[in-house]
């Protein structure tokens, strides 16, 4: 991998060599049932807009049957788990003790997820955080006007203030092994300015940022005292978010996009500036002078605050595109960004105040449930990860659009709102997937070599994650249950087949088994592991009502699709595309 990395092919450049298009102004909101969607500007296509298209399905009879066939199969399973939360069921002392008192309806509160309670019992922090960022950036920059010129359009004045902001911040959450950081991320900047448009560059870059990964994962970020005794007293000050090294797997994204950015620039490979304004596509792509890539200017990306703790992630290039010619982000569009995030923490705050499943699975107080009772389970576990990581995610986008810089958007669409293998990673952790695609799936090769660089990026994906044989397994199975559906996209393509009025049923079969499979790579690699997925499918085929369960489970999946399938259908009708 190290190897070809050292050269970008063609694929990432347009196909008019070195010419950009001026992008359009934003598009038109999505309307109607598009809305429920979030929206991105760059998923907007006036071609797809006025190609032919179905009509409208949602008031035929076919779709009626569908619309009875949701009244009947979701209330059952919000009920299902509902139910097995009950304080009068014989499984609840199981797991009672993993419930913490709730603020709902005097109901208690299944904290028992690590990730998301360690977000919830610090979101007053972060919120005063973000509070005090902005504040203070709004004051900055009213105390920068009068020394700035009539004609300086960027906000490059504010590198300065983010990177004295970072470095305090650094301090607080880390205390000295903010030094740590520092120390890596000085290195790493040498590496990109000492080798230059030498292949070294990736090599080094790669092995030096997947040594330091392996090395903090398994030493815990190191302490001083086992450098040299002599500093020791350095241990002393850790600060309130000690552990650097977990938040250090998205900084290490950073160092990668920074000296990968600067390479391509001193090979001359990308597209130059033309002097246009850019989209959203557009800006990681274009370079920025070789003299732009400095260290206040590396500081300021890597360490940027909204951005630090959880991403999303953005590349060198596109930060810096942003602070040179700063995009439109319009207050409606913040408002609604504001409002989608309300609505999704109290969701999540509801679920689980009313269905306990990360307390069952965590105790496997599953004895005696049914197979429909340990899907459900199952299921809203997989929602309750979706959701747990929606929420940081868009706190931190929202924190981000408010101080002037748009990250790319992480999560797209809900998680039962996807039959796409191909589709689902493109819209899970999406700005993960731009990355991944810019930096390891292109110059990899591609599409030339699909099956070869899907594993090793799923490969990478898993070990990034955590160094743990069950995400392991999750990245060989994610890439394994691809191979279905690219091999029915080239046996039996749209393009050939899609008037024909069969074409949308089969995809549907195709999509039910995609789902399941999807759901079963989630559940081995996210909640219950190797053995607990062997303990799922025994008590789904090992008897008839499990197998019963399972056939009337794809019925209702295969209406999901349709309707799935529909939504796009009205999605592409107003000219949205989002290949997902």
């Amino acid at each position: 991998m190290l190897g070809v990395v050292a050269t970008m092919p063609g694929d990432l450049r347009t196909l008019s060599a070195y010419k950009l298009e001026t992008p359009e102004s934003r598009p038109p909101p999505p309307k109607g049932l598009a809305r429920l969607t979030v929206e991105i500007p760059s998923s907007y296509s006036e071609k797809v807009q006025e190609d032919a298209h179905p009509p409208p399905r949602w008031k035929t009879p076919e779709f009626m049957v569908y619309y009875v066939v949701f009244i009947l199969a979701v209330p059952v399973m919000l009920w299902i788990p509902f139910r097995l939360s009950w304080s009068s069921h014989p499984n609840y002392p199981f797991y009672e003790s993993s419930l913490s008192p709730g603020w709902i309806f005097g109901r208690r509160v299944d904290n028992s997820d690590n990730q998301y309670r360690s977000f919830r019992s610090g979101f007053s922090s972060l919120i005063y955080l973000s509070f005090t960022f902005l504040s203070i950036q709004w004051f900055y920059e009213i105390a920068a006007r009068p020394y700035r010129s009539l004609t300086d359009w960027t906000v490059l004045f504010q590198i300065p203030f983010f990177n004295t902001f970072s470095t305090i911040m650094l301090f607080i959450l880390h205390g000295t092994s903010a030094l740590k950081v520092f120390f890596i991320m000085s290195i790493n900047y040498a590496i990109a300015k000492l080798c230059g448009g030498s292949r070294a560059t990736p090599i080094l870059t790669w092995v030096f940022n997947a040594l330091v990964l392996f090395a903090i994962e398994r030493n815990s970020g190191f302490k001083y005292a086992a450098l040299h005794p002599t500093l020791g007293f350095l241990d002393g000050w850790e600060g309130v978010y000690p552990r650097w090294w977990i938040s250090f797997n998205i900084s290490m994204l950073r160092l990668v996009s920074f000296n990968m950015d600067y390479y391509w620039v001193c090979r001359r490979v990308g597209l130059p500036d033309t002097g246009a304004a850019l989209s959203e596509k557009q800006r990681p792509r274009v370079n920025h002078p070789p003299e732009a890539y400095t260290f206040p200017h590396y500081f300021a990306y890597v360490l940027y605050p909204p951005l630090y703790i959880a991403g999303p992630i953005i590349t060198f290039n596109d930060f810096l595109w942003q602070m040179r010619r700063p995009p439109s982000i319009d207050g409606r569009y913040k408002l609604q960004y504001f409002l989608r995030f309300v609505g999704c923490i109290l969701t999540l705050e509801f679920i689980l105040h009313f269905m306990y499943v990360v307390a069952i699975k965590d105790r496997k107080a599953w004895t005696g449930y049914s197979a429909a009772d340990l899907c459900m389970v199952g299921f809203w576990n997989l929602i309750i990860v979706w959701l747990k990581l929606l929420v940081p995610w868009r706190f931190f986008r929202l924190w981000s659009l408010l101080s002037g810089v748009d990250p790319p958007e992480n999560m797209v669409r809900c998680m039962a709102n996807n039959y796409s293998t191909l589709g689902f990673w493109r819209a899970w952790h999406r700005s993960y997937n731009l990355w991944i695609t810019r930096y390891i799936y292109i110059p990899l090769g591609g599409t030339r070599n699909r099956i070869v660089t899907t594993v090793l990026v799923f490969t990478f994906v898993a070990l990034w994650h955590d160094l743990s044989f069950r995400l392991l397994a999750w990245g060989w199975l994610v890439s394994l249950f691809i191979l279905p559906e690219v091999a029915a996209r080239y046996l039996v393509p749209a393009s050939k087949y899609g008037d024909k009025p069969w074409f949308r049923h089969v995809g549907a079969i195709g999509a039910v088994l995609n789902i399941l499979m999807m759901m079963s790579a989630n559940l081995v690699g996210f909640v219950i592991g190797t053995d607990g997925m062997k303990y799922m499918v025994g008590q789904v085929f090992g008897s008839w009502e499990g197998i019963r369960f399972l056939l009337v489970a794809c019925a209702c999946l295969f209406v999901g699709v349709q309707i799935m399938f529909e939504y796009r259908e009205e999605e592409a009708r107003q000219g949205i595309y989002r290949k997902c």
